[in-house]
């Protein structure tokens, strides 16, 4: 059986047993690792990818490409030229299974490219993210925050105002029946109303409106 499979950006067509130098992967020697994205397995293709085919491999080491020499010359007003090196960071592996399906019941990890990221800290990411899954999932249901009144209704009061008053711990039509005139005011004040709370007579429309809710 043969599958192809993408990794940083390049196709490399497998079987099992082979070795590979594909780009630098966030994992140590000696870690098994798995590629998801397979786009054929055994001539099945997949759309781009073939859904739940997976190709497993065993880090050998992290090596180093051949040098590749790069000259860079500038003619214009400010002319120079240098000679660059580069070598390009690589893992070696052999690959040692290759599966049509069942990938994602394997738990193996998953064959990341380094990037930004080592392989340490993606060694500490994934045991955080397998625990705070399981905590979510383990934790009870939280009840419900009981739903305030629609203080749309009362006089320009729009959504960003009801929000207002929501966040100044106003949510019930019956807070606001209950406002003193000295509190109103006072409301009015904090909000930046210009007097509208007793100009539109909220503390009245509350009451009747407390009533019905």
């Amino acid at each position: 059986m043969f599958a192809v499979l993408k990794t940083g950006g390049k196709q490399y067509k497998v079987q099992s047993g082979d070795v590979l130098r594909v780009e630098k992967l966030a994992a140590e020697a000696g870690e098994t690792v798995q590629f998801n994205e397979i786009l054929m397995v055994d001539g099945q293709v997949g759309t781009p990818t073939v859904e739940g085919a997976a190709v497993q491999a065993t880090v050998i080491d992290q090596i180093k490409g051949d040098k590749v020499i790069h000259f860079v010359k500038r003619r214009r007003k400010h002319s120079s030229q240098r000679t660059k090196g580069h070598r390009q960071q690589l893992t070696l592996l052999r690959v040692t299974e290759i599966l049509a399906s069942g990938a994602a019941a394997t738990g193996v990890k998953a064959a990341i490219g380094s990037g930004s990221v080592s392989g340490t800290a993606v060694a500490v990411a994934e045991p955080k993210a397998a625990k705070a899954a399981e905590a979510k999932a383990e934790a009870p249901a939280e009840a419900a925050a009981p739903a305030g009144d629609d203080l749309k209704k009362l006089p320009g009061v729009g959504p960003a105002m009801e929000k207002k008053l929501h966040e100044a711990g106003i949510t019930r039509f019956a807070q606001i029946a209950a406002w003193t005139n000295e509190q109103a005011a006072a409301m009015d004040s904090r909000l930046g109303l210009k007097g509208k709370i007793v100009n539109d007579g909220w503390v009245a429309l509350a009451k009747d409106l407390a009533k019905k809710a």
